[in-house]
């Protein structure tokens, strides 16, 4: 069976190769907006940035659980985050974002 074919037939396919791709290596974009969040929110307990695109940088998916978030509203988060990427979304097609505060 082709792996387009076996993704079709069963996404969970698609995802394990995703979560085995991210644990292994990063690409330069992951890496890129990695550091970036990391020097913008410090205190963040959780940050994980994933190319969905397929590795050309169109898209990414970004989690981020920081205490910087306690108190703002969910759009409030994600106008951070937007912001602190300001110059990397520039040459992105699309983004995903995530937030939370961390649990206590």
């Amino acid at each position: 069976m082709s792996v387009l074919r076996s993704i079709r037939c069963n996404p969970q396919v698609l995802c394990r190769h995703l979560i085995a791709r991210s644990s292994s290596s990063l690409t330069d974009g992951e890496t890129r907006i990695t550091q970036v969040l990391k020097v913008k929110f410090p205190q963040a307990s959780l940050l994980k940035v994933v190319d969905i695109s397929g590795g050309c940088g169109a898209m990414y998916e970004i989690h981020i659980e920081s205490d910087e978030f306690r108190g703002k509203r969910t759009v409030q988060q994600h106008q951070l985050v937007n912001q602190a990427l300001k110059d990397e979304i520039k040459a992105m097609h699309g983004l995903r974002i995530f937030t939370d505060v961390p649990r206590k």
